[in-house]
């Protein structure tokens, strides 16, 4: 049996993570990333600034590698910005922008994982004081799972907005079927959900 490496394990999860939510911007208009989708203003290019904003803060205050030198910005968890302003872009907040703070992010946060142990120790500063202290290792599962969580947003609202679905490029994870196979199989479901309910 091979032995594995589990810090690169676990952040081969999350690079695959971070791949599958910026894919699925690809070949969208700038509305098309912005558009909210849901009640809540769910939209594909705020779905990246959050967990480009996820990592800086977790692997970065959390081990005292801040990101930004001076002045974060003002969408910046802080009890100034304003509410869920991670969470969608300006209108001057370009997709390169947003796409390429998030690659910035990866590589400080690639940084601080290969930089330090599994059982380092660092304080997330919006935590509560008896919950603050956590390891690497605990930090490292926490923003996977934010980020697959998201990713699973993003897939969502890609199909609503052109119907595309799948995990990643070239592994979609879908069954090979034609859209007459897809419509028959989702007004099946229709029919079940409503004899389920009568």
């Amino acid at each position: 049996m091979t032995e594995t490496n589990p810090k690169a394990e676990l952040l081969r999860y999350l690079q695959e993570a971070r791949d599958a939510l910026t894919w699925k911007l690809d070949g969208l208009s700038e509305y098309d990333i912005r558009r909210p989708l849901t009640s809540t203003g769910t939209n594909l290019l705020g779905l990246v600034k959050h967990v480009a904003g996820v990592e800086l803060g977790y692997f970065g205050d959390t081990f005292g590698r801040p990101f930004f030198d001076e002045e974060p910005p003002p969408w910046w968890y802080t009890e100034e910005s304003e509410p869920n302003s991670d969470m969608w872009a300006t209108a001057d907040e370009s997709r390169e922008q947003i796409v390429g703070l998030y690659r910035q992010a990866w590589e400080h946060s690639d940084g601080t994982i290969a930089t330090l142990t599994l059982d380092a120790i660092g304080h997330v500063p919006w935590w509560p004081e008896e919950r603050r202290e956590v390891t690497l290792h605990h930090i490292l599962v926490r923003v996977i799972s934010d980020t697959q969580r998201h990713a699973g947003h993003a897939d969502i609202v890609r199909e609503l907005i052109d119907g595309s679905a799948g995990h990643s490029q070239g592994k979609d994870s879908m069954p090979p079927e034609d859209q007459a196979w897809w419509e028959s199989h989702r007004n099946r479901l229709e029919r079940v959900a409503r004899e389920a309910n009568s």
